[in-house]
């Protein structure tokens, strides 16, 4: 009796599994003539979405509330051509159409499209060209779009037709100001890497007096970080009398939205001030076709980026906008992946920089690559276990809850694109970090599918990209030309455990004798992602505050290291 009880109920668990699926799903894409006779390169995604809150390109995410995705490459695309979606095509967070659950959708595709790149390496690859979004593959100027519609899907068989008849617009560039600059410049190195005109660019944000003290040379704060659309966290005027105030989940905050506005004026009017240092302030634009930024080194698969930042766009900037154009004059800072810029650049660049400023900095140690070992793990998904399968967290929040594994995440970006093509973290990690490979594109840390680690890629990660290791390496070169210049700043609850490699960064530091590093290594208790030292204010709004809080650390170091004859007047007026 209990055999058959207990068989039945195995019989019906599997009916129900079963009747969760659908059989058998075809979609198939294609785009409007309307569009012109273009042939297209480049990552189809079909977006599915149970719900019309906005459009299915805006909903895809590695969070709980992410929705459906599916992605296939294209070459030579033609309007009318029909690219079909079947079971066989992966996708995230369903791998496989036949596993979505029966019901109504809104469907949607795009058409990310790449362009050809002939590499100074002799290789040819296929890219997508940032076209002044930041690499945001759903905004992305030149893309092609359907209109979601809404469809039933059955348990039965299911074929659904989209065509994209839309093309995401142009962005028009910010225009100069008062205060705020704009320039691009073309970059020879790039240039030859890539085979095709490169650009940098910055936004420059003006001192006050700059045009009625033409004698006066400044000192520059370099921010690094995400492509900034403009100089950020600079207004003029108050905030907006009728703004509705909106909720951010994120930092359970009411009304965030006005208070980005007041510290942004607030900011203005600390500029302004008689006593507020006279310097320089840049916030860079360096995308590359992997990512919104290029992590500021020089690296096999994306080119000289270094070189270029520090040896084409720096100068240029200081000899249009009087800097001094001295390495004790400059300062690095940044969060998160432009902590890590911050601390890589000066690492790298000792004798350009006079001092860094790296809050919440990707991952400094690869022992601690977030919670993977490189060196020693063998599967970066999975915890090792005879008997147990437990996934490796990928995002917590300050309490420790769990939103996003690391097998799903780097899931999501196999969708969004292969060979290190889906513009996000893990993938341009890879573009910077890994030797190029036969094929002209990085090669991979781990199999993107299964986790399972190349430790061979891993040394030469270590060798060329693991800060920690190299700073120890090389402390007898590195030690007096950085010694009063490293100042990290991380959250002992980051939401990307990105503080277990400040922990062996700050090991390492704090037992060097000869020099004696003497910076700085500070932790925001229960602090998350983004926290930069500052302990009297909630993360949200000191996160808002990266341009003035690190003034004085900066005034402090120019002070004591400034060589003799340095100029410390010029700049100095009220």
């Amino acid at each position: 009796m209990s055999r058959i009880f207990f068989l039945s109920a195995f019989v019906l668990i599997m009916f129900a599994s079963c009747s969760n699926k659908t059989s058998e799903v075809q979609v198939q894409v294609s785009f409007s003539s309307e569009l012109g006779d273009t042939t297209f390169d480049g990552r189809l995604l079909l977006m599915l979405s149970t719900n019309d809150e906005a459009e299915p390109r805006f909903q895809i995410s590695e969070g709980l509330s992410g929705q459906l995705i599916f992605g296939q490459n294209v070459e030579g695309l033609t309007a009318g051509q029909q690219i079909v979606f079947d079971n066989d095509i992966f996708g995230y967070p369903y791998e496989s159409l036949k596993d979505i659950p029966p019901g109504d959708y809104y469907v949607q595709a795009l058409l990310h499209t790449y362009e050809t790149f002939d590499l100074s390496t002799g290789h040819q690859v296929k890219l997508p060209m940032d076209n002044g979004e930041g690499q945001r593959w759903n905004r992305s100027p030149g893309n092609l779009y359907s209109t979601p519609n809404k469809v039933s899907i059955s348990k039965g068989a299911s074929n659904i037709q989209v065509v994209m008849d839309q093309v995401i617009p142009p962005i028009e560039e910010p225009e100069d100001t008062e205060w705020v600059k704009h320039i691009k410049m073309k970059s020879d190195l790039l240039s030859e890497f890539w085979g095709r005109d490169m650009y940098l660019g910055a936004h420059v944000l003006l001192p006050k007096g700059f045009e009625e003290h033409p004698e006066a040379r400044y000192p520059l704060m370099i921010f690094h970080g995400h492509f900034p659309s403009d100089f950020g966290g600079w207004r003029t005027t108050p905030p907006d009398s009728d703004l509705e105030p909106d909720y951010v989940a994120r930092f359970d905050v009411e009304g965030y939205n006005i208070i980005q506005q007041q510290e942004a004026y607030d900011f203005y009017q600390r500029w302004n001030s008689p006593d507020f240092p006279r310097m320089l302030i840049i916030e860079i634009q360096h995308p590359t076709p992997y990512y919104d930024d290029s992590y500021a080194v020089n690296s096999a698969s994306q080119g000289p980026y270094g070189d270029a930042i520090t040896y084409e766009l720096i100068p240029y900037i200081e000899e249009q906008f009087r800097g001094i154009g001295q390495g004790w004059s400059r300062f690095l800072y940044g969060g998160s992946t432009g902590g890590w810029e911050a601390l890589a650049v000066q690492v790298k660049y000792p004798d350009e920089y006079n001092g860094c400023f790296a809050a919440c900095p990707d991952p400094i140690d690869f022992r601690a690559y977030c919670l993977t070992n490189i060196y020693e793990d063998e599967n970066a998904y999975y915890y090792p276990s005879e008997h147990k399968k437990v996934e490796v967290p990928e995002r917590r929040d300050y309490l420790g809850h769990i939103s996003s594994s690391l097998r799903s995440t780097n899931h999501l970006e196999l969708v969004l694109g292969d060979k290190s093509r889906s513009g996000q973290q893990w993938d341009i990690w890879e573009a910077t970090y890994s030797p190029q490979g036969n094929d002209g594109y990085p090669v991979r840390i781990w199999d993107k599918y299964t986790g399972n680690i190349d430790h061979d890629i891993a040394e030469y990660w270590k060798e060329n990209y693991d800060l920690r290791y190299i700073l120890e390496r090389d402390w007898d070169q590195l030690g007096p030309k950085l010694k009063g210049k490293i100042h990290i700043y991380c959250g002992d609850m980051d939401n990307y455990y990105l503080n277990n490699a400040v922990y062996l960064m700050e090991d390492f530091l704090e037992s060097t004798t000869d020099p004696y590093y003497d910076g700085e290594v500070d932790y925001g208790d229960r602090a998350e992602h983004c926290w930069n030292g500052d302990q009297e204010n909630p993360n949200h709004i000191s996160r808002l505050r990266y341009n003035s809080m690190y003034v004085p650390k900066i005034m402090k170091r120019i002070a004591e290291s400034a060589p003799a004859g340095a100029d410390l007047t010029s700049w100095r007026y009220r």
